[in-house]
Formats: structure tokens, C-alpha cells, sequence
């Protein structure tokens, strides 16, 4: 089964990204270009697992029940940005200002933790974001003309007090995700960097 974790959005937040996304549309996609993460299925990706064979999912839910030795905190989303970083772009993305060290953190203990099950995890430190949308056909000017519509604020902010566990399946109408454990946030120690 295919699964990550990763950390959850209030309905607060959500209704606030649809926000944003419905003044994104406006501006930079009256061609219906890019294709919106409906902002339900909206999430932090910490550690991606792919693919696992089932009795490697059942250890990972286990662990991924027991609490993080990690102090609650708070995200901030704001900026733009898209991926690459350069070429023709295929994600519209909202980064994370206030919270990012403290996700990469939280990534790195995730790590720590599934390690033993997870063999293939990847070794890059998170680039922390929130994707709003992807590009059914680009042009290179699509990249200056989202960053354009960059107004620099604060879109939201959220507490973050668990990690989710989630398996994901694909299909033709998009990604369906169920949450299979949940591991809460409870510390006084401050993340590691």
C-alpha cells in the first residue's frame, strides 16, 4: 500500500486557502490551466513511504501510534512559490514562514522513527510547502505571472499537535487519502536541529 505522513490543516485553515486559490484562479488561470487541489485534501507532506509491503504497513501504523517526544507549534502559510525552480513550471505552491524549522524537525524525528521499517526514505530536508495547484500545460511565463500575484501576506496559521498516517490510493478522479494512525505531539523539550 502507498503511504506517507504528514501534518493536518483545521477547517479554518482550508476555508482560508480556498481563499487564496479562488483569488489565484482569478488572476493567473482564466484559461483553466491549472488543476486545484480541492482544499479538503489539503496537507503538509513530512516523510513520503511509497509503496510498502503490508506486514511493513502494520509495523509503521504501530509506530506511527505512540506519541513524538516534540513540543506543539505553530505554521504559518504565505508566500508563493513553484516548482522547479527554474524551466517551465508544474506546481503552485504556499510556503511556510513562521513553523518551517520546527516541520524539518519534526521530519527529521518521523525519520528517526520509521527507519527501521522504511529503508527507502528520502535523504533531502523537507522543503516545507502547501501545493495549491499544478500546471495541466505550462508556458515559462506562467512562472512570473504567479509569482506576480504574490501579496507577501499571511494566508493562515495553524497549530500542529499530531502527525498523520496515511495511505493514499490514485485514481482517475484524483487521490483518495485514509488515516491510518496518529501520532500527538507532547514535549517540552524543543525540536533538535
Amino acid at each position: 500500500m502507498r503511504l506517507f505522513t504528514a501534518v493536518d490543516l483545521d477547517d479554518v485553515v482550508r476555508r482560508a486557502i480556498g481563499v487564496e486559490q479562488r483569488r489565484l484562479a482569478s488572476g493567473i488561470d482564466p484559461d483553466g490551466r491549472l488543476k486545484w487541489i480541492d482544499p479538503n485534501r489539503l496537507h503538509v507532506t513530512l516523510v513520503f513511504l511509497g509503496e510498502v509491503a503490508d506486514a511493513d504497513a502494520a509495523r509503521i501504523v504501530e509506530l506511527m501510534t505512540s506519541d513524538i517526544d516534540a513540543p506543539p507549534f505553530e505554521v504559518v502559510f504565505g508566500h508563493l512559490g513553484v516548482f522547479p525552480p527554474r524551466g517551465v513550471p508544474r506546481a503552485l505552491w504556499l510556503g511556510i514562514g513562521e513553523g518551517a524549522r520546527e516541520l524539518g524537525g519534526l521530519e527529521r524525528l518521523v525519520k528517526e522513527r520509521l527507519r527501521p521499517v522504511a529503508l527507502r526514505l528520502e535523504e533531502r530536508p523537507l522543503s516545507a510547502h502547501l501545493t495549491l495547484a499544478r500546471w495541466r500545460s505550462a508556458r515559462r511565463s506562467d512562472r512570473a505571472r504567479a509569482l506576480a500575484m504574490d501579496g507577501q501576506a499571511v494566508i493562515a496559521r495553524t497549530r500542529i499537535g499530531h502527525v498523520t498516517l496515511y495511505r493514499s490510493r490514485l485514481s482517475s478522479s484524483g487521490p483518495t487519502y485514509t488515516a491510518l494512525a496518529r501520532a500527538t505531539l507532547r514535549s517540552c523539550l524543543p525540536l533538535s536541529s
